[in-house]
């Protein structure tokens, strides 16, 4: 099939390449002409395992071209993907305006059969103020408009498109429901399922989604706390309760929060949505608040270690400012929370991420110290604290990380180390839910 993607962010970028993966021809259209032009020349814009290999066979083949230029990018299309920003307003609302703003356009540039399908995460009726748009300009048989969310991973993006759980398609239409199946199907032969329903139960199940899993972190992290105050131990209690398999083992893993481009985002515009249906969704309030104070806990750890309200002499050593491993996204991530709250106790930050260091220093610029190797980041320093999960902290040289830490404190915002090690190394040690080991 011939695809326009319009916007390329991790959504559209990871579904142009994807659909281009298998065989169709894809035009991923973008405003930002500097984006476009270094795109052209093969560079992939944003950090992402496994999408450089798709996006350079794709873009050498043909099947992957850019455009700024919109009518261009849909002139050929039977599909148009709309994956654009929808940040969220001061009161959590989702800003529709680029969403829109394209649907305007689109209506005066479309001039044969097109599918217009939401691929962006959307309020619930979207899609019908979506059709409202175009149908101003369009003959209503010019154009169906389909709900399509994702369900992708940062750091799993391409994993999880290629090898989807399942395909959520919001449309009443069978014509739209035998063109979208034949698009996927080369997607699911494993036998996952292509879902159809209507457009706003298709909108309400990315939000429920994405909400359900924010609230089992806010849940663990409770429990985590708790734990700390009874002397029991999180990991066995993630265990016990992750065997259920009406529970399930994923996303019970405390720490120091959920960050990223979509839990608060999309947690924020249900409370929303219930909000503008007159509804009180007292359990997402909960998850929120919880999820703002849990990002606080590492400081007021590393606070209650020193006993003392000057912390000015101290240096403390980060390892990890993504808001997850294998991203370079530092967007609602813990860290910055965390960075900030020592700031402004007057400590001085070495700091180590993989991926993620120069977005951070957008943030701080030389407020703290960035350096290039996570053993580094120790020289000098007080105290380490891990606030990302990446593979390359799970098993350090604790030997080096003994040497080098003045104070041998180590603080684990992701449990990632065995106690009975840790007591055996002479490591002072806490970590979130489990015994201090001192």
């Amino acid at each position: 099939m011939n695809i326009a993607v319009v916007g390329t962010g991790y959504v559209g970028l990871v579904t142009g390449t994807c659909f281009a993966e298998t065989g169709n021809r894809v035009i991923c259209v973008d405003i930002d002409a500097d984006k476009v032009e270094r795109m052209r020349n093969g560079e992939v814009p944003i950090y992402e395992p496994g999408l450089e290999l798709l996006f350079e066979r794709n873009t050498k083949a043909g099947r992957l071209t850019f455009t700024t230029n919109l009518e261009e990018g849909i002139k050929d299309a039977t599909i148009i993907f709309l994956a654009l920003p929808t940040p969220p307003g001061e009161d959590g609302s989702a800003d529709l305006s680029y969403i829109l703003g394209v649907s305007k356009d689109l209506g005066s540039l479309i001039t044969d059969y097109k599918i217009i399908v939401d691929k962006s995460t959307v309020p619930v009726g979207t899609a019908e103020r979506v059709h409202g748009v175009l149908a101003e300009h369009l003959s209503e048989e010019l154009f169906d408009v389909v709900s399509n969310p994702e369900f992708l991973r940062e750091g799993l993006a391409v994993e999880d498109f290629m090898k989807p759980d399942r395909i959520v398609i919001g449309t009443d239409s069978d014509r739209v429901q035998t063109v979208m199946k034949r698009l996927y199907e080369p997607f699911v032969r494993q036998g996952n399922p292509i879902i159809f329903m209507d457009e706003r139960s298709a909108e309400m199940t990315k939000y429920a989604a994405n909400s359900f899993l924010a609230t089992k972190i806010s849940f663990m992290n409770e429990i985590a706390n708790l734990c700390e105050l009874t002397s029991a131990n999180v990991d066995k209690v993630r265990i016990g309760i992750g065997s259920d398999p009406r529970i399930g083992k994923r996303f019970l893993f405390p720490g120091v929060g959920y960050g990223g481009s979509c839990f608060p985002k999309d947690v924020k515009a249900l409370i929303k949505t219930s909000e503008v249906n007159k509804y009180d969704f007292k359990i997402l309030k909960s998850v929120v608040e919880v999820n703002k104070l849990q990002k606080s806990v590492m400081v007021d750890k590393i606070k209650d270690y020193y006993q003392t309200d000057d912390l000015s002499s101290k240096t403390i050593a980060v390892w990890g400012l993504a808001f997850k491993p294998n991203t370079d996204d530092i967007r609602e991530a813990p860290s910055i929370t965390i960075l900030k709250g020592l700031l402004a106790e007057g400590v001085k930050i070495k700091a180590y991420d993989p991926e993620a260091m120069e977005n951070i220093r957008g943030i701080f610029g030389d407020q703290i110290e960035l350096v290039d190797d996570q053993y580094e980041a120790l020289i000098d320093a007080d105290a380490l604290a891990i606030i990302t999960e990446w593979n390359a902290f799970e098993t350090p040289s604790f030997k080096v990380i003994k040497k080098l830490l003045k104070d041998q404190a180590i603080f684990d915002g992701r449990n990632l180390y065995n106690l009975e090690q840790m007591k055996e190394l002479g490591f002072y040690y806490e970590s979130i839910g489990r015994e201090i080991v001192k």
